[in-house]
């Protein structure tokens, strides 16, 4: 599970966005690069190949429901 989950916009040029997000994860602090593409840039990632795996599914989650949903509304 996952906790203070925070996102904020780095760049906005047409359709090619990203955001810096952190969170904490287990009780560790996780950060990194969300990209346009869906694609994560780690700055640090969980050490377990699958809790990264499960971690990235949620982060897609939530940036699909914050992010790309206000889009829609604006």
């Amino acid at each position: 599970m996952f906790v203070h989950f925070q996102y904020k916009p780095l760049s906005v040029h047409g359709r090619k966005q990203k955001w810096s997000f952190s969170c904490y994860f287990e009780g560790r602090f996780v950060a990194g690069t969300y990209h346009h593409d869906g694609s994560i840039l780690w700055q640090n990632a969980p050490h377990d190949i699958n809790k990264q795996l499960q971690l990235e599914k949620s982060i897609h989650d939530l940036m699909l429901y914050h992010v790309y949903e206000a889009e829609q509304h604006i």
